[in-house]
């Protein structure tokens, strides 16, 4: 998966080429799709989400340029999977899903692999986790129409995030830094994934 993948497509950070390989993705895949954890493809894990293809994982992972002592927000934990590689790679991960019973999974799935820097929450991601922040990265593996203000608020001073923007047929993968008052963003990747729902798409509420 690794090579042929992920470094003749561009992944080049050691780091996360090593976790990618570490990572056991079968582990966080449906028993009937674990014969297909390695394709390079996303794939269904219930409820209506997936479990992002390893390509674009790993893209993201990079672009956000993580360091050891990193505290990085997840809004979107599906599976797990993403959450598990970014532990690899920082020091406190603290990670929300919408759908209750796919948090419950992906913890029980980390707590089982001795995975213990991940914190997973059951809830509206779109507010984020103030209790938490502010964060030195946030990923967001679920795509609203709009990027969130509570989540530029929680990014600490040259904080990054990566995050999907647009509905499903025309969507594009935007990085942010943080630098003061300002936001700097840059259009990265077109991707596919699935919506934000709950504020996201209730913003009066």
């Amino acid at each position: 998966m690794v090579s042929e993948q992920l470094v003749e497509r561009g992944i080049t950070n050691r780091r996360v080429l090593h976790v990618m390989r570490s990572v056991p993705r079968h582990e966080f895949v449906p028993t009937a799709r674990r014969k297909q954890a390695y394709e390079d493809h996303a794939l269904p894990i219930g409820y209506g989400q997936t479990i992002s293809q390893p390509y674009v994982v790993a893209f993201m992972t990079q672009a956000l340029n993580l360091h050891t002592n990193d505290v990085v927000l997840e809004v979107g934990t599906g599976s797990g999977y993403q959450a598990a590689v970014l532990a690899g790679l920082v020091k406190q991960v603290y990670t929300i899903e919408i759908v209750e019973p796919l948090a419950r999974r992906a913890e029980a799935d980390l707590k089982r692999l001795a995975i213990t820097n991940v914190q997973v929450r059951a809830g509206d991601g779109y507010q984020g986790w103030p209790s938490a922040a502010p964060f030195d990265a946030i990923i967001v593996t679920c795509a609203p129409d709009h990027i969130p203000q509570p989540l530029v608020t929680q990014l600490k001073d040259g904080g990054r995030m990566i995050i999907p923007v647009g509905p499903a047929n025309d969507q594009s993968l935007y990085l942010l830094r943080k630098e003061g008052e300002h936001v700097r963003q840059q259009a990265v990747l077109p991707v596919r994934f699935v919506p934000m729902t709950g504020q996201a798409i209730e913003p009066e509420r």
